[in-house]
C-alpha cells in the first residue's frame, strides 16, 4: 500500500466532516466499522444491517464512559 496513515486518515476525516458533519472527536471516537455503516447508503445491497440493541447499549455505555473521564 503507498497512501500513509496519515494520508487516508485526512481523506476519510474529509468524507466524514463533509458529506456526517463529523468533528474531529466524533471522527476518531468511531471504528472504521461505525464509519463505514454511516458512509454506506441504506438501500445499498452490500450494506451492513443496522446495529442490534445490545450494540447500540454497548456504544451508549461507551459514551457515558468517555464523558466520565
Amino acid at each position: 500500500m503507498s497512501a500513509t496513515f496519515a494520508a487516508a486518515a485526512q481523506r476519510c476525516w474529509a468524507l466524514a466532516a463533509r458529506w456526517l458533519g463529523w468533528r474531529p472527536d466524533e471522527f476518531w471516537s468511531a471504528t472504521p466499522a461505525e464509519l463505514a455503516m454511516a458512509l454506506t447508503q441504506p438501500d445499498d445491497p452490500g450494506s451492513p444491517a443496522p446495529p442490534s440493541r445490545e450494540t447500540i447499549e454497548r456504544m451508549m455505555e461507551r459514551d457515558a464512559h468517555d464523558r466520565r473521564i
